[in-house]
């Protein structure tokens, strides 16, 4: 597992580590059943508190990634591809509601947004 924070975002550390492991688990660079590390070895490696770790391993375990063993540990739970494609696709929804919501008090048209996209998805 692979995770690179940054000091210097506005995105607090637990939010970082969150997003890093749903994207691994979304790109199946994490499958189900991999272990993940403990809190205390992952805040270690990552020089961070272990709150920190645990908010982010909390958080994922009540959206469903991942399942807690005591004694176990952590592991990647059991999700069907088509069902974690519909989390991402409502989560580009959610931002792009928020994008659409600015543009619209900058003044600019529905066709100026969708000519934005259309340069972007190119």
């Amino acid at each position: 597992m692979n995770i690179v924070l940054s000091n210097t975002s506005k995105e607090p550390l637990f939010q970082q580590i969150k997003e890093q492991i749903r994207n691994q688990i979304y790109q199946e660079l994490l499958k189900e059943g991999d272990a993940l590390p403990s809190m205390r070895i992952l805040a270690k490696q990552l020089q961070v508190s272990v709150i920190t770790t645990k908010r982010a391993y909390e958080d994922l375990e009540k959206e469903g990634f991942l399942i807690s063993s005591v004694g176990k540990g952590t592991f990647v739970s059991g999700q069907q591809s088509h069902v974690l494609k519909e989390w991402k696709i409502r989560e580009i929804e959610n931002d792009l509601e928020k994008v659409v919501e600015e543009a619209k008090q900058l003044g600019l048209t529905k066709e100026a947004i969708i000519e934005r996209v259309t340069l972007f998805f190119e």
